[in-house]
């Protein structure tokens, strides 16, 4: 799955989406898109992501208390 960087606008390929969905993690492993060679993995948090269209990630995979009344 490709998410956005909000700071750069450059692509990040996702490479474990349970991490990605688990409201528990913070950070999700990625490699950045940017250039012709694959880059090493790195740690991203969650809130520097966006999907590509712009749009926020889900709540439900961001926060582990999402259900309860803020």
């Amino acid at each position: 799955m490709l998410l956005k960087n909000k700071e750069n606008g450059t692509l990040i390929k996702i490479a474990d989406l349970e991490n990605l969905i688990n409201p528990n993690q913070n950070e999700v492993t990625g490699q950045d898109q940017e250039g012709q060679e694959e880059q090493d993995p790195t740690s991203y948090q969650k809130e520097a992501l966006v999907f590509p269209s712009g749009e926020e990630l889900p709540r439900c995979w961001k926060d582990a208390n999402y259900q309860k009344a803020q």
